[in-house]
């Protein structure tokens, strides 16, 4: 049995692993305030590095993203690999990748990679780095994620979800885009199955469908048991939202879709679980914390 340390301590990520992962033993180490060369590295023989400054509501400087997400993981690959570790997944982002071309397809493992932001940036160089770690007892997976969601997800999905709670008529009509999701109990079967195959290279790990933005916001409501008016957005909305606030319209809007067949062939694996399944838990969690708020 697989003796995994988790690298980023109450991270979405590694509690859910830590919760629903069955087959192996794991344990996590805080990265923060604490030096990566005082780590007991040599009693695992996996590492599942989830620590990482993802993007922040707030201004950040730049470099601190390169600081965590490129430098601290290599710090801590580098030491995984002199303490005989044998395998280190690393959970990477489809922003990788840049923003999506709709004339150019779904984007798959072998696409071009041209990150756009600070995050996706640093966590392509942090890509590049590991794979030269890479040789015969030292293996190296990395697992690229669209929005990860489920019970206790916060940021956007938190956002939306809020949104379709509160507002009984939603701009959100015949939406007729295609983005993909990665429910977290999928991605905990995904991590599990590279661990088990010992399989190095790049996987994508996501839901079997992408879903329109349509149809996600329907299946929100249906499980706050809800009824949402939706209504398309006008033409002339669609085109200053364009010009005005294009990251914002694009998230709400645009496509983002993957197709991920060489990851499902290469580990003859396919995720347990439906979107539709993934949503059902991840709205139930929050009508449940919202009763156990305090008034």
């Amino acid at each position: 049995m697989a003796e995994i340390l988790i690298t980023g301590s109450k991270s979405f990520v590694g509690n859910n692993y830590m919760s629903f992962s069955k087959d192996y033993n794991s344990n996590e180490v805080s990265l923060i305030g604490n030096k990566v060369y005082n780590i007991e590295f040599k009693t695992f023989d996996t590492v599942l590095h989830v620590a990482a400054i993802v993007h922040q509501s707030k201004k950040i400087p730049e470099e601190e993203y390169y600081t965590v997400n490129r430098d601290l993981t290599i710090e801590v690959a580098k030491r995984a690999k002199e303490a005989g570790v044998k395998q280190f997944v690393f959970l990477s982002t489809v922003k990788v990748y840049g923003e999506f071309n709709p004339e150019a397809g779904p984007w798959t493992e072998n696409s071009e990679c041209n990150p756009e932001d600070p995050y996706g940036k640093s966590k392509y160089e942090a890509e590049k780095e590991l794979m030269k770690l890479e040789d015969e007892k030292f293996k190296v997976s990395i697992i690229r994620t669209p929005l990860v969601y489920g019970k206790g997800v916060r940021a956007n999905m938190l956002s939306i979800m809020k949104l379709v709670d509160r507002m009984k008529v939603l701009p959100f009509g015949k939406v007729n885009n295609k983005r993909s999701f990665t429910y977290v109990k999928n991605l905990v079967g995904f991590i599990d199955r590279i661990i088990e195959k010992r399989a190095s290279g790049i996987f994508l790990a996501m839901d079997a469908r992408p879903l329109s933005t349509t149809d996600l916001v329907r299946l929100i409501a249906k499980y706050l048991d809800k009824k949402r008016y939706l209504i398309p957005v006008p033409r002339f909305v669609t085109y200053l939202g364009k010009i005005f606030l294009p990251k914002i319209f694009e998230r709400l809007y645009g496509s983002f879709e993957m197709e991920n067949s060489i990851t499902l062939e290469k580990l003859e694996f396919k995720p347990q679980f439906s979107t539709e399944e993934g949503i059902r838990d991840m709205v139930g969690a929050y009508v449940e914390n919202k009763k156990n708020k305090p008034e």
